[in-house]
């Protein structure tokens, strides 16, 4: 049996097009069609103002709360500046830089939280306007955000320890500080990651979230010491003098009147020997300046000293121009072995004896 093609459709035979639709049907469908759209209107009315009304209230509270984060964060800065005008050291207490990378460190916090919370929630409902059944999403969601946070739990961790930090304050630019697994001066304060220069000019990346301790070295003052080693037989309200003179000539000259915030203070002696003592002297300076105020201090003691004279000892080399301990056994002679007459030394040397030898004659 063969089949064979049904024959194509001519579109100029009548009895292949579709019949024509009659004016009381097309009527019809046109009522239908207009029946339908009048009776959803008021829905599609209903969701669009809902949508309209609830992207104007979350554009209208991100607007209003972001702007009112930024005014309270601009008044706390001049909350600060006002604290400590008129007083001589506020310049050095407050450092700008570290205050305006906190300030925008937080306000970015807070205003990121701030859009996060608005626009998702404005989102669900949106979502929830349309019918759409929340809860699948809501789970996928909460699924999601467990594996995430399960995967960047050390990410979720340093940002969490940034915030914090920057919130209590625990450490800006220009600050010193030592975090344990590396040490030197902060140069940029992240919430991930915080960047130091160390002493030989080498950058350290510390993660926020491996710093179990902070030792601030610039915040509020530092201290200066200063050990100085003498001969014990000098005169202790004499040095006291000297060092008393020093002091209040380091504090009137610049820059060191800036650098001092205290008196230069003799805090007594650390050590008592048989050949040295040793004073401590100490003084309160500008955070950052101790070790450059210990170097002076040493180099105007030394010279102040030698004016003096007073002699620094110490060490193991002998001052010039000390005569050296006598000893009083240095005068006395080494015992000898043939001091005692049984000694064997005594009795190796001692002459040996005659011995009467048997008689050669005969008899």
């Amino acid at each position: 049996m063969l089949w064979s093609a049904p024959p194509s459709a001519d579109p100029t035979d009548p009895a292949t097009q579709p019949p024509p639709v009659s004016l009381d049907e097309a009527a019809r469908q046109a009522g239908e069609a207009a029946g339908w759209v009048e009776e959803n209107w008021p829905t599609w009315v209903g969701i669009g103002l809902r949508i309209v009304l609830i992207l104007t209230i979350a554009f209208t509270l991100r607007f209003v709360i972001r702007r009112a984060l930024t005014k309270l964060i601009d008044r706390m800065n001049r909350g600060s500046d006002q604290a400590v005008q008129g007083r001589a050291l506020g310049g050095l207490l407050v450092n700008a830089e570290r205050r305006r990378q906190r300030s925008e460190a937080i306000g970015s916090v807070l205003r990121s939280v701030t859009s996060f919370l608005i626009m998702g929630t404005a989102a669900l409902m949106i979502l929830g306007a349309f019918k759409i059944d929340l809860a699948p999403l809501l789970a996928s969601a909460g699924v999601a955000g467990v594996a995430i946070g399960f995967g960047a739990r050390n990410l979720v961790t340093d940002f969490l320890s940034g915030v914090f930090m920057i919130l209590e304050d625990q450490y800006g630019v220009g600050d010193s500080i030592d975090v344990g697994s590396a040490s030197g001066e902060v140069v940029e304060v992240g919430l991930r990651v915080t960047k130091l220069r160390g002493t030989d000019g080498e950058i350290w990346y510390v993660r926020n979230g491996e710093i179990k301790r902070v030792g601030n070295m610039s915040q509020g003052w530092a201290t200066a010491s200063v050990d100085v080693t003498v001969r014990p037989s000098e005169d202790l309200d004499h040095l006291r003098k000297v060092i008393g003179e020093v002091g209040e000539a380091l504090a009137e000259e610049e820059p060191w009147n800036e650098r001092l915030w205290g008196p230069v203070e003799v805090l007594g002696l650390t050590e008592v020997l048989l050949d040295s003592m040793t004073l401590r002297l100490s003084v309160k300076t500008m955070p950052g300046k101790a070790l450059g105020v210990e170097r002076e201090l040493r180099w105007r003691v030394k010279r102040a000293f030698d004016a003096a004279g007073v002699r620094i000892v110490g060490g193991s080399a002998q001052a010039a121009g000390d005569e050296p301990a006598k000893d009083p056994t240095a005068g006395m002679a080494a015992p000898s072995a043939f001091a005692a007459p049984n000694s064997p030394q005594t009795l190796a040397t001692n002459p040996i004896p005659h011995q009467p030898g048997p008689s050669l004659t005969k008899h």
